[in-house]
């Protein structure tokens, strides 16, 4: 009996490879052994990147609360307090956003925790 070859599973296992390494330099997007390395490296980068884009977040709305809260006379650790103190819970995204687009506002957050 003739050996069954799934062919079709095969074609679009290797053809998904490909599609993702379109784009890539040379034998990357071309010779299916090396784009698949390629594919799963970047993968692994990408799972990688997704958590510290967080981190990056985290710090950029830090950095810009930090700049708002000295400005209105103060400092981000004693806004933060003062915040959580206070009861007002507003996240530090929402809290850097309002110091760089809305600083009345921002102002106005400040002043009221302020002692």
């Amino acid at each position: 009996m003739p050996r069954s070859v799934n062919h079709v599973a095969s074609k679009r296992r290797r053809n998904k490879i490909m599609k993702m390494a379109k784009g890539y330099w040379g034998a990357r997007s071309k010779v299916l052994t090396v784009a698949k390395n390629a594919v799963e490296r970047a993968m692994r980068y990408a799972y990688t990147g997704r958590k510290l884009k967080k981190r990056a977040f985290r710090r950029l709305w830090i950095a810009r609360i930090n700049a708002g809260a000295r400005i209105n006379g103060t400092t981000y650790s004693k806004l933060m307090h003062d915040l959580s103190k206070g009861g007002i819970e507003l996240n530090r995204k929402v809290l850097a956003d309002l110091a760089m687009n809305h600083p009345e506002t921002f102002k106005s957050v400040v002043d009221s925790v302020k002692k």
